[in-house]
């Protein structure tokens, strides 16, 4: 995977306190006045959504396959990203500099969708790794920061770039728990504008619907994702070798990550598992795409690896505890590269959550395109 501090998306225990740090940014203005600026944008030099998709799929028997990949030249809908915890300024909310971070995990998140999307990924004022050193310091105030900056370039996508488009909002971590809240607060209870969005594919974000049902809690007309053709639902889950402990950051409501995004431990809620390689239940083939320079170096030749039949998942929920389990079923001398919890089992393999499924994801987005305009 990628380097620990350029993906470091856990959001909630306090991290070792960093050295000389500098004071806590300000405050910035409101939505209305915030700065707007692109990770990703269509026709944006440098931006790291487009590129060279091809991958080598390596097979457990040590045989490769080439798979080619370019970005779509017209695709028929977009997708907006918004990345998880990775800025390292030492400050609580990060600045609008574009760091070698968020251009890395934009990468890795979020480029092999540009197979089906346009991809815009707006640069915000996100709560920095500093912040999370810093936990009890952290005001209401600044998280409003991270939110208004996304808030303000959502408002602006929908004004100069969407034009009716179906869109497909994405985000991992913290870009999850801050869709959660853009969900609830500007497209849940507006028709016109839930019609537009395809899906929501919100992995590590604790989105919570009553026990046993497929939509309340979180959102009152957001559904869960429970086949490839069902649009305007969301895809949630955490992923984790081994059932978590109970004072896990992920599958808990109202635990850990879900106090950014508003959550609650209400009476009667569960945190949501959509698996993303069997939406309507039981088992399925993870389908992982990883950038090889990080995760495979000198070993293939192309930007991106996949490692197919060496992982499934299925969804478990025991003990108020709702997760993705993930296991290895490469045989013994397989080809098979050991995935392991970087922060221990309150964390599971969190930083691996969209990388695992990002195949299959990028099938979902495709199928859903394909529903969505035939509905429209």
């Amino acid at each position: 995977m990628l380097a620990a501090a350029a993906v470091a998306t856990a959001l909630f225990p306090a991290l070792p306190a960093a050295a000389g740090v500098r004071p806590r940014a300000t405050a910035s203005p409101s939505p209305s006045g915030t700065q707007v600026k692109w990770l990703c944008r269509p026709g944006l030099a440098n931006d790291p959504c487009a590129g060279d998709l091809s991958a080598t799929a390596v097979w457990p028997n040590g045989a490769t396959t080439p798979e080619p990949g370019t970005p779509a030249k017209h695709p028929a809908i977009d997708c907006f990203y918004v990345y998880p915890t990775v800025s390292e300024e030492p400050t609580i909310n990060a600045n609008l500099a574009v760091q070698p971070a968020e251009q890395a995990v934009a990468v890795a998140q979020a480029a092999q969708f540009s197979r089906e999307c346009r991809v815009y990924a707006p640069v915000y004022r996100q709560l920095t790794l500093y912040a999370l050193a810093h936990a009890t310091e952290v005001t209401a105030a600044e998280g409003r920061i991270a939110y208004d900056g996304v808030l303000a370039a959502w408002k602006s996508y929908l004004a100069h770039d969407n034009h009716g488009r179906g869109v497909v909002l994405i985000g991992h971590s913290q870009g999850a728990t801050i869709l959660i809240n853009l969900i609830k607060r500007e497209i849940d209870d507006h028709p016109a504008i839930r019609r537009r969005i395809v899906s929501a594919i919100m992995p590590g974000g604790n989105v919570t619907v009553p026990i046993g049902k497929n939509v309340g809690g979180s959102f009152h007309h957001v559904p869960a994702c429970r086949s490839a053709t069902e649009l305007h639902c969301v895809v949630a889950y955490s992923s984790f070798l081994q059932p978590p402990p109970r004072n896990t950051l992920f599958g808990v409501p109202g635990q850990g990550v879900s106090k950014l995004a508003g959550g609650t431990s209400g009476k009667g809620l569960q945190v949501l598992c959509t698996n993303p390689a069997a939406l309507g239940g039981g088992p399925g083939a993870l389908s992982p795409y990883f950038p090889a320079a990080t995760y495979a170096p000198g070993s293939v030749s192309t930007p991106w690896v996949t490692y197919p039949d060496m992982y499934r998942s299925t969804c478990e929920h025991r003990h108020g505890i709702s997760w993705l389990q993930v296991d290895d079923v490469a045989s013994p001398g397989d080809h098979n590269p050991a995935l392991r919890q970087f922060d221990g089992p309150q964390w599971g393999l969190h930083v691996y959550d969209v990388n695992l499924a990002l195949g299959n994801l990028v099938s979902l987005v495709h199928t859903e395109a394909a529903a969505y305009r035939r509905s429209t």
